[in-house]
């Protein structure tokens, strides 16, 4: 039975490595402004995938990912000599998509803005349709003892004894 607590220790721990090996080691000019974001291991231990994300536009990403792939064997090479696992896991990188997603969310934000703010703009002026005191009040009626002193009408002059 695979051990899942093992799997994400080593997942830290391939994130760690990967990182430090690219900022120490890796000199490749595509190499962008990167940052390992995450790291997840299969529960057999033989794959990671390693997640990041790169500053800068579609290129810089492209050309990110370029370098990644040419570095591969050094960096798997580095996890396996300084986890000491029996089988080194594979590496496969994938680009992060949270900043996209942040942005979109941003975007989302900045329209709801917009528009509260644009029904702030609109009711600050405005006033009620309609009297201040929307709800009718009825004719005052008369008590029942009224009705009765006037003349009993109202008064209820049938029996309700079934005899």
């Amino acid at each position: 039975m695979p051990d899942v607590a093992r799997a994400r220790r080593l997942a830290v721990r391939i994130r760690e490595i990967v990182a430090t090996t690219l900022e120490m080691q890796v000199k490749d000019p595509r190499l962008g402004m990167i940052t390992i974001t995450d790291a997840r291991v299969t529960p057999d231990l033989r794959e990671a995938t390693v997640f990041y994300t790169v500053f800068g536009d579609a290129a810089a990403r492209a050309e990110t990912a370029a370098a990644l792939d040419s570095a591969r064997g050094v960096l798997r090479s580095q996890v396996g000599r300084q986890t000491g696992v029996k089988f080194t896991p594979s590496l496969t990188f994938v680009a992060d998509e949270v900043p996209e997603v942040v942005e979109s969310i941003n975007t989302l934000i900045e329209q709801a803005r917009d528009a509260d703010e644009e029904v702030r703009r609109v009711r600050a002026g405005a006033s009620y349709a309609g009297d201040p005191d929307p709800y009718r009040m009825a004719e005052e009626e008369p008590d029942a003892e009224e009705a009765d002193a006037v003349g009993g009408a109202g008064a209820d002059t049938r029996s309700t004894d079934p005899k």
